[in-house]
């Protein structure tokens, strides 16, 4: 157990590091649409643990159905060929009767063998449609993350000359807080990444597959973009750092 500790993802760590960015984000940005949308994104990843376990999990109703039904089949089967041999009994096997008995055959074993391929593979489907539609959730839940830190714009800090109209949004953020802000975008985004990447840890389905890999290629595409502004911030901050510090040594000189 030990040695597979770090080669899976643990639901409960990811729970774990979710409450503690709620909590972040509660004391930095209090009242926030963000909070509210921690605690949304918090909730669902609780209800991400049980449907993993569920999906993990043999569900054996539908095993049990499905060995029924194919036990059904096989007795179906069986008795039709017993009948048809009966009925051959004592007849000449003539080449349009073996045709047909060839071709009625065929056709019993094509419909089984069609039939039992669905029935063993439904368990599996059953899965990826209650999969498909918790990721289509998540990916939801990406798109409003991203429209909070839409209108997040460092241009309107930075350049403080910027003429405002009635529509445009507050911004009553400093730079630091800015930074904040849209850093703690970045690791929700990252953290639904890690919530869908576990149903295809515990359904290694190509459909759940490509369904996630495209809600992680959302999240690390939106992540780059805020990434973006966060660097023009952090630039900017260091600027006026230095400028700060050349000022200070400035005035140090004079004092001299």
């Amino acid at each position: 157990m030990k040695n597979n500790v770090y080669r899976q993802l643990d639901v409960d760590c990811i729970i774990e590091t979710l409450k503690q960015l709620g909590n972040r984000i509660q004391e930095r940005f209090p009242g926030s649409g963000l909070e509210g949308v921690a605690h949304d994104l918090h909730t669902a990843a609780g209800e991400t643990r049980n449907r993993v376990i569920w999906i993990s999990r043999p569900h054996y109703p539908t095993r049990i159905a499905v060995v029924l039904f194919l036990i059904i089949l096989g007795t179906i089967i069986a008795y039709t060929a017993t009948t048809v041999l009966g009925d051959l009994q004592g007849e000449k096997l003539t080449p349009s009767v073996l045709a047909g008995l060839i071709e009625s055959v065929t056709n019993e074993f094509l419909l089984a063998g069609a039939t039992i391929f669905f029935l063993v593979g439904i368990e599996s489907r059953i899965k990826r449609t209650r999969a498909q539609r918790v990721l289509h959730e998540l990916r939801v839940i990406v798109h409003v993350i991203d429209m909070h830190q839409l209108t997040k714009d460092p241009s309107r800090v930075i350049g403080a000359s910027g003429q405002t109209t009635k529509s445009s949004p507050k911004r009553e953020m400093t730079a630091f807080q800015l930074t904040r802000y849209l850093d703690y975008c970045s690791e929700m985004l990252s953290i639904v990444g890690k919530l869908a990447a576990l149903y295809a840890q515990s359904l290694p389905d190509s459909v759940v597959v490509g369904a996630v890999n495209d809600i992680e290629t959302l999240t690390t595409g939106l992540s780059r973009k805020i990434w973006q502004k966060v660097v023009q911030l952090d630039n900017w901050m260091d600027d006026q750092n230095d400028i700060v510090d050349a000022l200070k040594s400035s005035a140090g000189k004079k004092n001299v």
